[in-house]
């Protein structure tokens, strides 16, 4: 299982929270890749609730991670 920023992205509007099988649902609906479906169901089946994208991966940037100035543009 790997994610991108590419592929995460898909995923930024999912209704969240929600479990795995929700957010494959998701996926298959908003027609994410095919990669994104497969890390999804590589995802261990605990019937857990995920509350954003940074509880599946961790990494996922933030709007603070970027560095540039909002106030030039």
């Amino acid at each position: 299982m790997y994610w991108t920023l590419e592929l995460a992205s898909h995923l930024e509007e999912a209704p969240w929270p929600a479990t795995r099988d929700e957010l494959i649902d998701y996926a298959i609906r908003s027609g994410a890749p095919l990669e994104v479906i497969e890390n999804l169901q590589h995802m261990e089946e605990e019937g857990e609730s995920y509350e954003s994208i940074e509880d599946i991966w961790p990494d996922y940037p933030r709007k603070d991670d970027f560095l540039f100035n909002e106030d030039e543009y």
